[in-house]
């Protein structure tokens, strides 16, 4: 997609090579495939979902081209530790956003290159508590993943050791997951912070398990702490898709085509998915495929399948049963600042280097007045960030906003990751208006419900207790919200769900999702690797089918 000419580039994955993701210059070998003669497998994003399906399938020996809308980055010569040259790294084309409640989009929630948002990630590796994959059944309220959780955690195992997720010895919430891969990162000053609240008020707490690692492995060097993870990790510590799954794809023998915006699901005269037409380098072509996979994330995978509608699927592809792009979720994001009268520095390391679950396993406790958990983390904000915040929350400008950001090395703050329900009336949809390649741009329309009102509520009071509690004065809270999940879910009844299982489809037995969008509900910790595992356990099932 060229729609910002300042970031545009030319493909970089082309004449039979891609960029060396590890050195600042640099190509690797990579299979090219003809146009016109079906692959196994078109896969529409390389993001968690799409990298991870592309790594295992073309491994199993399939032939499989990978699409990106977004550049191939080499971080060592593309990534500046500079906040607003990274912007490059995010979907800032437009979308519309309404609602009681509408999603900041662009930089907050999606990614624009390949290796997606995992390569501006902060990094929280958690999963899923095990009720949460049947939280209809077991805890009387969203919907019912059609997957055991015994399963999901068998793949949580399989891509921490892919990323070699750097965590505690011992994890104090859910079942035994063992050891991490790779120990925990010592943590910084604004984790202490959490650490010295959550042992005041009575509460567990842990390092972070971070998809960074805490000592070299092969290319990658360790955490250097530099603390620009959000920006993008130019050092390759971080165990980004650009850095891992994407060349081992590419080593498997799968071809990568970056800058490349797949307008469109072609179908045959059966209704079944024929290939894909995109435009890449200023025209638009078509690729043949025997299956087709959209993993573009939420709002752009029920985009591209409401925009492929036809004579044949007049209400878009997969969407016989009008589910596609409903059950949008998001995370909410609230936080609580203060002050401190030491100093934090809490732009050192990751971002997020302490956490808290507490309130995604406490059912019982009296105080607790919501479906639904939450956890929250301590916080590192860069400046150009930090200051947005403060400007878009408290309105502090000139002097005013100077003075607050002269306090901005002894400050700290912790942030939920909010569980919301899902709803069918939160929904991507396609808005009139179109984009520069003549596409619908997407219209995302989203509220809060008044259980997720009564959880917010409840997080930012005790966030506020706890930075009491260790010491933090001047406090104030800010509203935000983070990840998208959902829009096209999985489960068992083709009548209330778009894709089975496996991700795929009801109506188009050739068309499959793989990607946060299957996500039935969202839980209370961040999604990035409840996206692999399941992708993961996607790609074996296909493999499965084929050969078995």
């Amino acid at each position: 997609m060229t729609q910002d000419s300042s970031r545009s580039d030319r493909p970089r994955a082309v004449n039979g090579h891609a960029p060396d993701v590890f050195k600042r210059e640099g190509q690797v070998p990579m299979r090219e495939y003809p146009k016109n003669a079906p692959v196994d497998f078109v896969i529409v994003g390389a993001g968690c979902g799409g990298s991870v399906l592309a790594a295992k399938l073309a491994e199993a020996g399939m032939s499989v081209v990978l699409f990106d809308a977004g550049p191939f980055f080499q971080p060592k010569r593309d990534f500046a530790s500079d906040e607003r040259e990274q912007d490059k790294l995010y979907w800032l084309d437009p979308r519309i956003s309404d609602g009681d409640d509408p999603i900041e989009l662009g930089a907050n929630n999606s990614g624009r290159a390949v290796g997606g948002s995992s390569v501006h990630f902060q990094m929280v590796s958690l999963r899923f508590r095990p009720e949460w994959f049947k939280s209809r059944s077991k805890l009387g309220y969203g919907r019912d993943w059609p997957v055991d959780w015994r399963e999901m955690w068998r793949y949580y195992d399989e891509v921490e050791d892919a990323l070699k997720i750097s965590g505690p010895i011992r994890y104090p919430w859910g079942p035994d997951r063992g050891r991490y891969p790779y120990r925990e990162h010592e943590v910084n000053e604004a984790g202490l912070v959490l650490a010295r609240g959550a042992e005041a008020l009575g509460v567990d707490w842990a390092p972070t398990p971070l998809c960074t690692v805490s000592a070299p492995r092969g290319k990658s060097p360790p955490c250097a702490y530099r603390g620009m993870c959000k920006i993008g990790c130019s050092v390759n510590a971080k165990q980004s898709m650009l850095i891992t799954y994407v060349p081992r794809a590419i080593k498997a023998g799968a071809e990568v085509r970056d800058l490349a915006m797949v307008g469109r699901i072609e179908t045959g005269p059966d209704g079944r998915a024929s290939g894909v037409s995109y435009h890449r380098d200023g025209e638009w072509h078509f690729q043949k495929a025997a299956n087709v996979v959209v993993a573009g994330y939420s709002i752009e995978t029920p985009r591209l399948l409401l925009n492929s509608a036809n004579a044949h699927h007049p209400q878009g592809l997969g969407n016989s049963n009008g589910m596609v792009g409903r059950n949008l979720m998001v995370h909410a994001n609230d936080a609580v600042w203060g002050e401190f009268d030491e100093e934090i520095r809490w732009y050192k390391g990751p971002p997020s280097m302490t956490t808290c679950e507490h309130w995604n396993y406490a059912d019982d406790d009296p105080s607790k007045d919501f479906d639904g958990g939450y956890s929250f983390m301590s916080q590192g904000p860069l400046p150009g960030d930090f200051a947005g915040t403060l400007v878009s929350s408290s309105g502090l400008f000139g002097d005013d906003l100077l003075s607050k950001m002269g306090r901005y090395n002894r400050m700290a703050g912790l942030k939920m990751v909010g569980e919301s329900m899902p709803s069918p009336d939160n929904r991507v949809t396609l808005a009139d208006e179109t984009d520069a390649l003549g596409l619908p741009r997407a219209k995302v329309t989203h509220s809060f419900c008044d259980n997720d009102k009564r959880l917010q509520e409840h997080a930012r009071g005790f966030m506020s207790r706890m930075m009491r509690a260790a010491g933090g004065h001047n406090l104030f809270e800010t509203q935000s919200t983070a990840h998208l999940m959902g829009g096209c879910p999985m489960g068992d009844d083709p009548e209330t769900s778009v894709t089975n299982d496996m991700g795929r489809s009801w109506d188009v037995d050739n068309l499959w999702i793989c990607d946060g969008s299957l996500m039935p509900t969202g839980g209370g910790v961040n999604p990035a690797m409840t996206i692999l595992a399941n992708a993961a356990r996607i790609a074996d099932r296909i493999i499965d089918a084929r050969f078995h």
